[in-house]
Parts: C-alpha cells; sequence; structure tokens
C-alpha cells in the first residue's frame, strides 16, 4: 500500500472521527481534475448550484457519476483508497457508497453549513468513511470537522441548504445545529496541498469556509462503507436518492449497485 496508514492515525480517527491523511491522491491529482471538469461541462441530475441569487461567486456540487466518469472511476478502482479506508475503518470489506464533486469557485464567500452526513443518508452502521480531498491547495477554506462529534447520542438534524430547513417530520429526534466555534468545540482543520485528504466519519459533524482567496478550490470526495454497514429507514427523502433501490431495513447494501472495492459480498 503506498499511501502510510499508522497505529496512531487509526487511533485519531476512531477516537475523533476525522484524521489528515496526507498524500492520498498525489499521484492522482491531474486524473481527478480531468474529471471534476467534465463533471462541471456534463453535470448529471444530482447537480445543485448552491447561492442564494446575490451571493457571490459560484458553488457547484454534484454526485453519483463516477460510473459515467472515466477518471472517477479509474480512481476509485485503481488508487489504493479501498485499503486505507479498510484500515481505518478496522473492516475486511470495503464497498462503494457514492462519489461527490464540490467546487468553489474564487471570491465564493458562503461557506458549506455546518452538518453530519449520516442523517441524510439511508445507511446504518459505525464502519463508514469519507475522503474528502482538494485538487489545489487550500489554507482558509478547507474542511472543518468537530473531533468526536461522530460518538455524540444523537445525530444532528439535516436541513436544506440553501432554505436552511429541515424536512424530517420529527425534528425532536435529533439535536439542533450547533455553532462549534461559539460553543467552544474542538474544531479540527488542516492546511492542505492537492492530493491531500481528510478521513471522516459518516457522523461527524463538519463544515467549510468561504473561498475568499483568488484560487479554485476543487474538493473530489468518495464515500464508502465497511462490515457493519446496512440499509436504514429514514422519515424523509435522502441524499443521494437512489429510487427504486428495492432494499429493506437491516439488508446489506446491494452489490450491483454499491459495489465492493475489497473483499466480497
Amino acid at each position: 500500500m503506498a499511501t502510510q496508514v499508522t497505529e496512531e492515525m487509526i487511533e485519531a480517527y476512531q477516537r475523533d472521527g476525522v484524521v489528515l491523511v496526507k498524500g492520498l491522491w498525489a499521484d492522482w491529482v491531474d486524473v481527478i481534475r480531468t474529471g471534476i471538469e467534465r463533471n462541471i461541462a456534463e453535470p448529471g441530475p444530482c447537480a445543485a448550484e448552491n447561492l442564494k441569487p446575490g451571493e457571490g461567486g459560484r458553488f457547484f456540487d454534484d454526485y453519483c457519476n463516477w460510473e459515467r466518469i472515466p477518471e472517477f472511476a479509474d480512481v476509485i478502482r485503481n488508487s489504493d483508497v479501498a485499503e486505507v479506508a479498510a484500515r481505518l475503518m478496522g473492516s475486511n470489506r470495503v464497498q462503494m457508497f457514492h462519489d461527490h464533486v464540490l467546487v468553489k469557485e474564487p471570491g465564493t464567500s458562503k461557506p458549506t453549513p455546518w452538518h453530519q452526513d449520516g442523517p441524510y443518508y439511508f445507511v446504518g452502521g459505525k464502519q463508514t468513511v469519507s475522503f474528502w480531498s482538494p485538487m489545489d491547495a487550500v489554507r482558509e477554506a478547507s474542511l472543518r470537522c468537530v473531533a468526536g462529534s461522530h460518538l455524540w447520542p444523537k445525530e444532528v438534524l439535516p436541513t436544506r441548504w440553501l432554505a436552511e430547513t429541515s424536512f424530517y417530520p420529527d425534528p425532536e429526534a435529533y439535536m439542533p445545529v450547533p455553532d462549534p466555534d461559539a460553543e467552544g468545540m474542538r474544531v479540527l482543520e488542516w492546511a492542505m496541498e492537492p492530493g491531500d485528504a481528510v478521513a471522516f466519519n459518516y457522523g461527524t459533524l463538519h463544515g467549510a469556509r468561504g473561498n475568499n482567496s483568488a484560487n479554485r478550490r476543487r474538493a473530489f470526495s468518495l464515500r464508502l462503507v465497511g462490515d457493519d454497514a446496512v440499509y436504514r429507514d429514514r422519515p424523509g427523502p435522502t441524499s443521494p436518492p437512489y429510487p427504486g433501490h428495492g432494499m429493506v431495513a437491516g439488508q446489506r447494501l446491494r452489490a450491483d449497485w454499491f459495489p465492493y472495492l475489497r473483499g466480497e459480498a
């Protein structure tokens, strides 16, 4: 495995729900950049623009495109990300969930709101990992993660990013979105080079600052799951929606839609 995963990194991931993986895709930056440009030029059905009228810059995101964008498929299948994921999660099997592209053009001051990914997903289980990797050097527009938030007893209420409203029918079942800076929470963030990656659990509260620099901030994310991941019913629409999946609560994610990158079904 080209990317070194130390015992200290594994301990930090399990304890904090987040760890920096230096150079995870350092050898794949040009490939991923090409894929991102293809994605922007040929957006999929889930593509979104995340700014309100009058807000400066551009905040583009899109997901679930790896099967139609060959550069993404190449990285997912042929980099050592599955081995890194297995080590961090403590899992034998590594299964694909989805890819995600997020691009903040220069002068996009809008931050990415604080949220956990888990409440938006129909995935249950503790063995999960997302990799967030910038394809441009970042200093102030990096990902920010609240240490230990994956261990909180309640999930954070999911909201619509633009409207900032909740869409689940029982908000009392969730904790309100906190303000980690105001509440003195331990926030981890790193200056990053292209191809570095932040690995974080689906339950880790995270967000990102706006991009007030003169440079683009192109990020590629990959969401993977491990041995204990199963389908979980949610009280509202999930993101990604994956209509017509046919799964029931407690069932492993269907391998024809979510293929194994390591291990067997």
